[in-house]
């Protein structure tokens, strides 16, 4: 499948830039050159690669603004949210920096066999990553820092309409001392992500995307008995069992569903509130809702709290509003916003109620701002309300007892489960998930047992 790398500000659907597509040939000698600096960077002491990894850190830190402006235009982040970003970006590569080599240090582990049995943790060798464009540093970041950490080199295959940034990227890993072959950047097709993957220098493949990527990358993987982690879509559930603020509650789910636009994996797409709440809770939201104004991303300085970005694309914003007219026509109500822009990505903030469970609309991700509300009688009600999902990212629960919250969070079924806050976010938290949301771990002591040849090392006495 054909594809096009051009930089397209969501602002206008103006193409700015185009780059052209690699060839077959400059494909294959990537893959060669990142073979065989692999077999040299796994050597060099794990210390140095520490140095390299530290000073990569320095610099997505210093640059900040910068890469926040390339992807306010490439893809519409706010700009505060995007020096955020640089700065997560930068906590990930110090983070491995500081803890690879504990992580990776070998193991003594107790036997009865007459001699010394240990666990050493090696690199595996050439890995392929492809990114999404939602987090354009921190998503190639928790995946390239641990694996860089390791002794593993890295083609990176970014997003259609983030080469900008990619780019960045690839500079900044290039200007931290990086030899040649260890990070390459490429513009790949679909077809040649294939191919790369059939490759056997290529020994593993990272992705982070929708389900549908997820599903062909992991057969592509499996069919080449190749190591894969998948990080895929989400619909977390965010339960509010109580509180003593419902405004200020309501603010905070509001402000957790509109980051990024309301383009994040997990993200809180579903809200469950209990029903004695519930309907001051969706008040307060419809009333924020009213109040959002669209501007230029790069205005978007974080002062101002009424003020929406354009998605991502004018295909994403035109996606997302099918997905909702679909739910409406299913009998889901729509209590402000939803209104798509006539030539542009922006959409405004939606709030929506009723949405029936079993519908279609229930089962899917809604990769926006839209924040779908549901209202339950129990915390039994709450609990299976939030299960009943195809994903298994995150969720959140809330409540004045955390023993009462924490009684729910435990049995939800996700990957990453939060008792009275959206998200528990850090470099050493472990991220990923369960059921459709893929499979594997990053971020964390977790990020460095995946690409990793956990070699048993015995010595007889």
């Amino acid at each position: 499948m054909a594809v096009t790398y051009r930089a397209q500000t969501p602002t206008t659907d103006e193409v700015i830039e185009t780059f052209p597509t690699a060839t077959t040939e400059e494909i294959e000698n990537t893959v060669i050159t990142a073979d065989e600096a692999s077999k040299s960077w796994g050597q060099v002491g794990i210390e140095k690669r520490a140095a390299i990894v530290a000073k990569a850190a320095e610099l997505f830190d210093a640059r900040k603004r910068d890469l926040a402006e390339i992807i306010a235009e490439e893809m519409g982040k706010p700009l505060v949210e995007g020096i955020e970003e640089a700065e997560f970006a930068a906590e990930i590569f110090k983070y491995y920096a500081d803890n690879g080599p504990n992580f990776a240090a070998d193991q003594e582990i107790p036997t009865n066999s007459a001699g010394r049995a240990m666990i050493r943790r090696l690199p595996i060798g050439a890995l392929l990553g492809v990114m999404p464009w939602n987090f354009p540093y921190y998503q190639v970041a928790r995946f390239a820092a641990p694996n860089l950490m390791l002794g593993n080199t890295i083609i990176l295959k970014h997003a259609e309409i983030c080469p900008r940034s990619a780019l960045a990227i690839s500079q900044i890993l290039n200007d931290a001392g990086l030899p040649q072959g260890v990070y390459n950047n490429v513009f790949a097709s679909h077809d040649q992500i294939a191919d790369m993957i059939a490759n056997p220098r290529i020994q593993g493949v990272s992705l982070t995307g929708s389900e549908r990527a997820g599903a062909i990358i992991g057969a592509q993987a499996g069919k080449n008995l190749k190591k894969a982690v998948l990080e895929l879509g989400g619909s977390d559930p965010y339960v509010v069992l109580d509180t003593k603020d419902v405004q200020a509650a309501a603010r905070l789910a509001w402000e957790t569903r509109m980051y990024n636009t309301g383009q994040a994996c997990n993200s809180n797409k579903r809200l469950i509130v209990m029903a004695d709440i519930y309907d001051e809770f969706v008040a307060e939201l419809v009333e924020i809702a009213q109040q959002m104004k669209p501007v230029d991303p790069k205005e978007m300085d974080g002062t101002d709290t009424h003020v929406y970005g354009p998605l991502s694309s004018r295909a994403a914003a035109e996606r997302l509003d099918e997905q909702l007219r679909i739910a409406l026509q299913e009998g889901a109500k729509l209590h402000a916003g939803g209104a798509l822009a006539d030539d542009t990505a922006y959409f405004s903030p939606a709030v929506v109620t009723g949405i029936p469970r079993g519908s279609d609309s229930f089962y899917e991700e809604f990769f926006g701002p839209v924040a779908t509300v549901y209202k339950v009688e129990s915390d039994e009600e709450a609990l299976e309300l939030a299960n009943d999902c195809h994903f298994g990212l995150g969720g959140a629960v809330f409540s004045e007892d955390s023993e009462r919250a924490e009684a729910i969070a435990k049995r939800l079924a996700v990957g990453m489960a939060n008792v009275n806050t959206p998200a528990g976010e850090g470099a050493e938290l472990p991220f990923g998930g369960v059921k459709r949301s893929g499979f594997g771990r990053e971020l964390g002591p977790l990020a460095m047992d995946e690409f990793v040849n956990k070699q048993m090392y015995f010595v007889a006495n």
